[in-house]
């Protein structure tokens, strides 16, 4: 095919300066030029510049005409689509390949209908299960190219079309054709699953490495070649589940398997085998390496770089296992595999004639080889050597030369390993095969592409005629695609000449043909390979595809479509033949082994039959073929290879040709097997090869450009005239656009939904495009500059004019400041003359005053000094005559007082050992507590006596002081005047004494002096000292507070980080372990689904008309074996105790506004109680700090604080006791009176013993008043006269010194005084207790009127702030907050109602309680009187006494007959529509199931709790499995389960979930049993219901999140729409189904919020299922991004973060944000600033590495490769750039993952959340027809 055909875009003829071409070029196939000269019609060169700069002229032949290809825009390079490039041709389409291929390391490429893919030699995580989901029921064009994308295409026609499919998968060998087709079976059975418990996709996949080992081998090309063709059928149910498949081979390379190239290796499986020689159960197999044995050593090396043959063999170990091979069919297998490696080391010795040969008898390969297929040693090692040729008459034996016999001898090795192989595919055809009708299939056709070598032999002739075929079908196919295109668009159709190689075919098969002839010489008998070429030359040699080579005769050259083939005849005849001798098979026919034995028994054709494809073929399947079968010449004899495999390949394409095929073809892209190298002579060739081009010639032969209306118009509208955008019709608007723009009518055609254009034509637009953009840039920018010029002018203007302005300024106070320093200066001058004359006479007056000074003082100190002395003389005459008088005073006084107490001393023992024994007699104390009121008096009376003797005394000492004082002045004149008569020497004398004595009295004054200061300076210091340690002790404690802020600050970044780090891998631990119980849960239900369905089918398929039995006890058997017994035990339920742990970490929300507004009322009450509690506890502390100050008691502390003491414990003793005695009297009277009143005795014993313990009772507590007075002061007085007798030594002389009184001869008992100043004592201490008992009652009221002025004024705060946010708001919003004031404060009133009414009736209850006692028991007692009275009379009585019913409450728990259980499940679970409860309590059913297990516990019916849980546990599940996309009934019942589970640990009785319970809800709770294996069970059901609510919302959210997220326009106008190939979005379409904006998901977002909060579920809840959803619109879309390379683009970014935004301001409308559903979609929103973010310097990569800290390396590496700049001035992003991003996150320790799991589901907590109900407030409404149960 000539790649320059006319209907490839080529140079125009007048084409302009600077338009880019493609030249061909030697080394890489063609190069980019551009014209720096325009080119006109007849010039003969083209004037080129190369990329390089290289300046080149390129010739061109005017009469050839063959011009430059031209280049596409920059825009359009790296589509995903190739036919969507404006320039349709060879170096376009390689151009496009290498730019995708090595810049954006993208491996597939859509061309048309054919996915390129190229081989990376690089493992790439794009195969994950997640890319998987990821394109299941995605549209093939609304995804980047993949082969999963092709898989989901045929997937999806076969389910659309109900048309078989088939997957054509084909190139060069390495090119990676069996790792596709292995991806797409992979995707097959991922996607379809199967239906039953056969596992039959795990089968299929565990088929690709038992045929990889035995039918790949390494090739110079590639390490895993396939080396045999297959056709894999995977069949599908109705409901397109893989139900079984079977698999067709064709034309395995035998000849590999006795002879290796250099550089390849046999087939994996003999490796494999000599890798595992060393087990045990391989000994007997006598294997060693295998570069020991001759059939695995001639490649040379035997290993392959990165593969372990070992761990591969396990691998096939295991793969038979589960294709259910037993373990002996295995060990054959193996032994029939090792016996071919000894058959080809057997030693052959040649004889000396050179016609014969023998086998030595001892040679162990020989021995080996017998042993293992268990035929005879002797037979064989004759029939190696040896021959039989049978004629008509005679049997001849004729011995073989050493070349025979290893013919013979690699023929048999070959024909074991094609019995072996077509076994084992017959083997796993029967695995795969099913018994079910099959209703479609998907073909997988892995098989070898064109082939060329140096040496092409038999093999690469039937694979190139093969490819031959499937070529045929190809052209086929795409010309009737493109032909179904246009009618469909109703375009004019034209027929395009296409390349047919109907002519290579018929000379390949036809009769005479290729085939034909060969198989004819092969009947010759002495036929050779040269007679068959000679025949070929003479037959063919006028055929325009057969060629003879010059220089050779025993070659033939094939002008295949690819390319020209030269193949050597040699060998031919042999293999087409596949001789074996008839004797070698024989033996192994006789073998002892029964699988040696049936491998050669039967005739088997080793090329599978139409019956064995079809097994599981569909009725519906019609396969006829296109062109007859050729019929072979001679049907007697055997068929030879050609003409099996020509049979084989009319199948397979009767096959193809029934089906809808798909292509992928795998390009090499070198042949060293780097990764990511491009040689681009390579690719041409195997584009050339594949039928790529052939598809681009097709397209671009008609209109291979196609817009839809809406994208054309949504991309050129820049184009359209204003005037026609007024036209609401987009198809006008475009057409008149288009009219207006291309003037030739033939360059683009109108069809229904498109526009087509012919090639070049959007090239042409998009230059128009870009032309206007230009213009408008150049405006743009002219307009800017122009602003900015202009504003640069007025600022360098007013920067002038302040430069002018500051100038200015400076000169003028430059002469300011000179000024001022001049004045300055005159100033200075004039104060510093001025100082220094005033220091001159300030010196003289200082040195006058100085002299003046001195002088003065001098005689001052003289009359000083005089006075003084004269003042110590008196002072010392004063105080001898004081010392005097006050000796002899006391001197007196001391011998009186030993007198008065020894004489006293007497008389006190007398009247001690008196009072003594009259203190042992209780009158005694009786008469001291009789007189002790007059002693009281008497003692009063002799203070009052005492204090008059005290003033009387006081007056006399003031009189005798004025007296001494008169003397004193007195005696001062007669000394003045007698010193004035005496003469000098006695003055001298006198002065000399006083000068003495006031020297004396000046010491005694200092001494005195010195003594105060020191007193006064040592309690200074004390004080001082006292208050320094205080200070110091406040330092030290601030101090100390500081440190230890500072070293928590210090240990926080340590400490407190690990311990966070502790607590998140305890929480992640947490995480997973609850993550993997639930998915035991999720998985337990999938199996028991199954297990459902799979009962359904068996009971739908057993149904006969005649009798059957009905299986209505088969949900009770299997809910007794499913769930446990009630245990009575009391079993720690761990997981409950782990909940309520976190549960206290969680805020609680409120289920409706008014348990809301109750437990906000309980807060503020317990918080008035937390604050009155703190405040006692502050004063409880000062208290205690004012005692601990206090100094402890001193020794000599007085009697009174002791007795005090002493009887306040006595008393506090006393009373304890005295109250313990009186509370057990009192229990046992009322219990004597209770039981006594009960008793229906005689009426007057009744009435007396009712009166009796009542006068008992008075009684004594009348004595014990008595007895405890007595008692205690017995004990007071017995404790203080032990405490006197200890301190007797102190107390006599101050009794003595009182008793000195001038009163004291009066005789007053010493004890009576003691005794009565005690009593006085306590007097005054009740007296202070009572004062200081009203201080504290003042205090408190005090304290409690300031919390209450405190709460009024939070409260005024409150409604001030909330004045101030309504005023702030608008008048709509100010109402409605106003109302919602008012409603929550009515709320308020009638629940502090409500409380106060259920206080009343609960004390009214309790008075009807204790009336309806008393009224009994008056009754009783007026019976038993009018008995006695009657008795006494004589006479009867009668008295009709009415029997009142005692009136019950509701216990809240609701009883039924066993036999109504079954109605009470179908009414109130089965048949129960939500709707039915809109208007009652949330959670109705769940109080009424609670209720019933209440009455069952109640009456302990263990039987009958369990089961109704049983039963309503199955009512459930039966209800959910019926709506199991019903999102309104699966979230009714997750609510109602989990308030039944809420319930079963409220009322459990269990402590730890009864904190928030009343007192009446404790009554209501279990009694008898411990249902915790329930709430076990209920919570996993939970878990089920809530997987099942996830799963139906994301099913309905799903559809709607790329369309809303990535492809709507939220921000109309911002993104364009580029060319989009035959792979068209199927998006692009507005008007389609599948278009959904960002406002419908919000509104199901809303629906959803709505439905679960009427539903009563709980609000942690809640906020678990949007965490959950946001996550997978996080997840979906960021993985569409990932795999879609046209929306990657600025303009998404901003869509997203748009549409992001929306997102987060809905979920704090609804007040989610603490769900963390933010958080969830980080990753998406780093993904939007990655598009946005500049991407061209160092410093934006770090910026982007400092960014996205939530996507993965592999993440901003795909989306930079991604990005897709929309218009020509933006740029794309450089490799370099892309570089640089991976070498700054070459740290991380990111996962492979690429893509998001959008099925993850995180682990849901179902937080104890207790209800506020009592279960006696429960009303049942009537719609429930629950009319048998009955109130107990």
């Amino acid at each position: 095919m000539d790649p320059k055909s006319s209907s490839f875009p080529v140079l125009h003829r007048n084409t302009r300066q600077y338009t880019r071409v493609w030249i061909p070029d030697p080394d890489e196939v063609w190069r980019s030029a551009e014209l720096t000269k325009d080119y006109k019609e007849g010039d003969r060169s083209l004037q080129l510049k190369l990329e390089d700069e290289t300046i080149r002229e390129y010739p061109v032949d005017a009469q050839s005409n063959h011009l430059p290809f031209l280049r596409n825009p920059d825009i359009l390079v790296g589509e995903n689509d190739l036919t969507a490039l404006s320039y349709l041709h060879e170096p376009a389409v390689l151009h496009n390949l290498k730019v995708r291929f090595l810049e954006s390391n993208h491996i597939y490429t859509y061309c048309g209908i054919v996915l390129v893919a190229i081989n990376p030699y690089e493992q790439l995580p794009i195969y994950g299960q997640d890319v998987i989901y990821a394109y299941s029921g995605q549209n093939m064009g609304d995804m980047d190219p993949h082969i999963f994308a092709v898989a989901e295409e045929a997937y999806k026609q076969m389910a659309r079309d109900e048309k078989n499919q088939s997957i054509i998968v084909s190139g060069e060998s390495g090119a990676g054709k069996t790792v596709s087709a292995k991806y797409a079976m992979r995707y097959f059975a991922t996607v379809g699953g199967s239906a039953s418990e056969t596992n039959i996709e795990e089968k299929v996949l565990a088929s690709s490495p038992i045929m990889e080992a035995i039918g790949n081998a390494k090739t110079t090309r590639n390490d895993n070649s396939s080396r045999f063709g297959k056709y894999i059928q995977i069949g599908f149910d109705k409901r397109y589940h893989i139900i079984g498949a079977n698999m067709r081979t064709y034309l395995l390379e035998k000849s590999r398997v006795v002879f290796q190239a250099d550089d390849e290796r046999n087939y994996h499986i003999f490796y494999q085998l000599c890798a595992a020689a060393s087990l045990p159960e391989f000994k007997e197999l006598a294997l060693t390496c295998a570069e020991d044995f001759f059939y695995t050593s001639q490649g040379g090396d035997t290993s392959i770089e990165g593969v372990d043959d070992a761990k591969d063999f396990e691998k096939t170990r295991q793969a038979f296992t589960l294709l259910g091979v037993r373990e002996s069919h295995q060990i054959s297998i193996f032994k029939i595999i090792a016996s071919i490696l000894h058959l080809g080391s057997v030693e052959i010795q040649a004889e000396r004639d050179g016609d014969s040969c023998s086998i030595s008898p001892q040679d162990e390969h020989l021995n080996n080889f017998c042993r293992l297929l268990g035929v005879e040693h002797s037979q064989m090692e004759h029939w190696l050597c040896h021959r039989k040729l049978v004629t008509t008459s005679e049997t001849y034996v004729k011995t073989m030369s050493v070349q025979q016999v290893v013919n013979a001898r690699n023929a048999l090795a070959k024909h074991i390993y094609a019995q072996l192989f077509g076994w084992i595919v017959e083997h796993i055809n029967k695995a795969l095969h099913t018994s079910l009708k099959q209703h479609s299939f998907i073909g997988v056709l892995d098989i070898y592409g064109f082939e060329t070598f140096e040496v092409n032999s038999f093999e690469q002739f039937c694979i190139n005629y093969a490819n031959e075929k499937l070529q045929q079908q190809f052209n086929s196919h795409v010309f009737k695609l493109e032909q179904e295109e246009y009618m469909k668009e109703q375009i004019p159709w034209t027929l395009i000449d296409f390349y047919d190689n109907q002519p290579c075919i018929d000379l390949i098969e036809a009769k005479l043909g290729i085939l034909d002839l060969l198989d004819e010489e092969c009947k010759v008998p002495k036929g050779t390979d040269q007679n068959w070429a000679q025949k070929l030359y003479d037959r063919h040699s006028s055929s325009q595809h057969f060629q003879k080579p010059r220089m050779s005769n025993t070659a033939f050259i094939v002008v295949h479509f690819a390319d020209k083939v030269e193949y050597l005849s040699d060998g031919f005849l042999e293999k087409n033949r596949d001789t074996v001798y008839e004797e070698q098979i024989n033996i192994l026919k006789a073998s002892k082994f029964p699988l040696v034995a049936d491998l050669f028994h039967d005739d088997k054709d080793p090329v599978p039959t139409p019956t064995t494809s079809g097994k599981g073929s569909s009725s519906k399947i019609n396969i006829r073929s296109a062109r007859p079968p050729m019929k072979p010449s001679n049907k007697e004899h055997k068929k030879t290879v050609g003409h099996q495999f020509r049979t084989s390949l009319h199948l397979l394409m009767e096959t193809l040709n029934a089906t809808t095929p798909h292509y992928v073809r795998c390009i090499k892209p070198n042949d060293e097997k780097l990764p990511f190298h491009f040689d681009p002579k390579r690719a041409v060739q195997q584009l050339r090869a594949c039928g790529v081009l052939e598809t681009i010639r097709i397209s671009a032969a008609g209109y291979p450009s196609r817009w839809p209306y809406h994208d054309f118009f949504n991309r050129y509208r820049v184009l359209v005239r204003k005037k026609d955008l007024a036209n609401t019709d987009k198809k006008a608007i475009c057409k008149s656009v288009l009219e207006n723009l291309i003037k030739d009518p033939d360059k683009f055609q109108f069809g229904r939904t498109k526009i087509f254009f012919r090639a070049g034509q959007v090239a042409y637009l998009e230059k128009l495009r870009a032309d206007k953009f230009r213009a408008a840039t150049i405006m743009i920018q002219k307009t800017v500059r122009g602003w900015l010029q202009k504003v640069k002018y007025r600022r360098l203007k007013k920067a002038t004019l302040t430069l002018q302005k500051y100038c200015r300024g400076h000169l003028a106070r430059r002469l300011a400041e000179h000024l001022r320093r001049t004045r300055a200066a005159v100033v200075l001058q004039k104060q510093y003359r001025m100082r220094r004359a005033r220091l001159a006479y300030l010196h003289v007056r200082r040195a006058a005053v100085i002299i003046q000074a001195f002088t003065r003082a001098m005689f001052v100190r003289r009359n000083y000094r005089q006075v003084l002395m004269e003042h110590k003389a008196t002072v010392i005459q004063k105080h001898a005559r004081g010392w005097m008088a006050r000796r002899r005073f006391w001197r007196l006084r001391g011998a009186a007082i030993i007198i008065q107490c020894a004489f006293r001393r007497l008389k006190a023992k007398q009247e001690l050992k008196a009072l003594k024994i009259e203190a042992r007699s209780a009158e005694h104390l009786k008469r001291l507590n009789v007189g002790m009121e007059n002693k009281v008096v008497q003692l009063q009376r002799k203070i009052d006596d005492q204090n008059k003797e005290f003033k009387t005394l006081s007056e006399q000492l003031s009189t005798v002081t004025s007296t001494h004082a008169m003397e004193v002045e007195k005696l001062k004149k007669e000394l003045a005047h007698y010193q004035q008569n005496q003469g000098g020497d006695t003055s001298l004398r006198l002065q000399e004494e006083v000068a003495s004595l006031r020297t004396e009295l000046q010491r005694a004054h200092s001494e005195r002096k010195v003594l105060e200061d020191a007193h006064s300076r040592e309690k200074d210091e004390l004080r001082k000292r006292v208050a320094d340690l205080e200070q110091e002790n406040a330092l030290l404690k601030d101090e100390k507070e500081q440190l230890n802020n500072q070293i928590l600050c210090q240990s926080k970044d340590e400490f407190a980080q690990n311990s966070v780090k502790e607590n998140l891998l305890m929480k992640k631990e947490l995480e997973e372990e609850r993550s993997r119980y639930q998915n035991l849960v999720k998985e337990y239900s999938r199996l028991e689904q199954r297990y459902d369905n799979l009962r359904d089918e068996m009971t739908i398929i057993k149904q006969t008309p005649g009798h059957r039995r009905n299986p209505s006890n088969q949900s009770s058997l299997e809910s007794d074996s499913n769930y446990p017994s009630i245990s009575t035990s009391e079993v720690g339920d761990t997981e409950d105790a782990l909940q309520q742990v976190e549960e206290m970490g969680l805020e609680k929300a409120a289920m409706d506004m008014t348990v809301f507004l109750k437990l906000q009322k309980r807060v503020r009450e317990l918080e008035q109680e937390r604050k009155k509690l703190q405040m006692q506890l502050e004063k409880r502390e000062q208290q205690d700090s004012r005692k601990a100050q206090v100094e402890q008691p001193k020794n000599d502390l007085d009697l009174d604080q002791d007795a005090d003491l002493a009887y306040n414990s006595l008393k506090r003793q006393e009373l304890e006791s005295e109250n313990k005695k009186l509370k057990n009297d009192l229990n046992e009277l009322r219990k004597a009176v209770a039981d006594q009143a009960t008793q229906n005795n005689s009426t007057h014993s009744s009435a007396d013993s009712y009166s009796l313990p009542l006068n008992q009772l008075k009684l004594a507590n009348e004595e014990l008043e008595v007895r405890k007075e007595e008692v205690l002061i017995l004990r007071t007085q017995i404790v203080s006269a032990d405490q006197r007798r200890l301190s007797s030594k102190s107390a006599e002389p101050n009794i003595n010194a009182r008793t000195s009184w001038p009163n004291s001869e009066k005789h007053v008992d010493q004890e009576d005084a003691i005794e009565a100043y005690h009593g006085v004592c306590q007097t005054n201490r009740l007296l202070e207790a009572q004062l200081q008992a009203q201080s504290l009652e003042h205090e408190e009221e005090v304290e409690r009127l300031k919390a209450q002025v405190e709460s009024l004024k939070e409260e005024m705060d409150k409604q001030q702030q909330t004045f101030c946010q309504t005023l702030l708001l608008s008048p709509e919003a100010q109402v409605e907050f106003g109302v919602q004031q008012e409603i929550s404060r009515l709320t308020n009133e009638n629940l502090d109602l409500k409380e106060l009414v259920e206080k009343l009736e609960k004390n009214e209850r309790k008075l009807k309680k204790q009336l309806k006692i008393y009224m009994k028991k008056v009754q009783d007692l007026e019976a038993a009187q009018a008995l006695a009275q009657s008795e006494r009379r004589r006479h009867e009585l009668t008295r009709q006494v009415t029997v009142q019913r005692k009136e019950k409450d509701f216990q809240g728990m609701l009883e039924y007959h066993k036999e109504d259980e079954a109605l009470l499940i179908r009414n109130l679970v089965t048949d129960l529509k939500p709707q039915m409860l809109s208007g009652t309590v949330p959670c109705l059913p769940a109080y009424i199931l609670y209720m019933c297990i209440r009455h069952a516990d109640y009456t302990n019916d263990d039987l009958k709790v369990h089961s109704l849980l049983t039963s309503t546990i199955n009512g459930i599940k039966k209800v959910l499995k019926k709506h199991n996309d019903d999102f309104e009934m699966t979230s009714f019942w997750l609510s109602n389960t989990c308030r039944l589970l809420h319930c079963l640990k409220q009322y459990s009785g269990d402590e730890g979930f009864m904190t928030q319970n009343t007192a009446k809800q404790n009554e209501h709770c279990l009694k008898n049993f411990d249902l915790t294996e329930y709430r076990q069970v209920l919570s996993d059901l939970s878990i089920q219901i809530y997987q099942q609510l996830i799963k139906i919302a994301e099913g309905v959210l799903q559809p709607m999140i790329v369309s809303a997220m990535l492809e709507n326009e939220s921000i109309q106008g911002l993104s364009g729409v580029k060319p989009t190939g035959y792979r068209k979005r199927s998006s692009s379409m507005v008007d389609g189904d599948n278009s959904y904006c960002l406002e419908a998901i919000i509104r199901q977002m809303n629906s959803f919020h709505t439905v679960l909060c009427d539903q009563g579920l709980d609000p942690e809840i809640i906020l678990q299922v949007f965490k959950q959803l946001f996550y997978m619109i996080n997840a979906v879309t960021l993985n569409n991004l990932l795999l879609r390379k046209d929306v990657c683009s600025w303009s998404t970014g901003m869509q997203l973060r748009y549409n992001i935004s929306q997102l987060e301001e809905w979920l704090r409308g609804r007040n989610l944000q603490q769900s963390g559903a933010v958080q969830t979609m980080e990753p998406l929103i780093q993904a939007a600033q990655l598009l946005q973010l500049k991407k061209k310097t160092r410093e934006d990569a770090e910026a982007i590495c400092s960014l996205c800290t939530s996507l993965s390396t592999q993440q901003i590496v795909k989306i930079l490769n991604l990005y897709t700049p929309l218009n020509e001035f933006e740029e794309r992003v450089t490799v370099a750039f892309i570089r640089t991003i991976q070498a700054q996150l070459q740290e991380r320790n990111d996962p492979q993952q690429l893509l998001l799991d959008f099925k993850h589901m995180f682990p849901v907590l179902f937080p104890f959340n207790p209800s506020s109900l009592t279960m006696d407030s429960i009303h049942i409404p009537a719609c429930l027809n629950l009319e048998f149960l009955n109130e107990v």
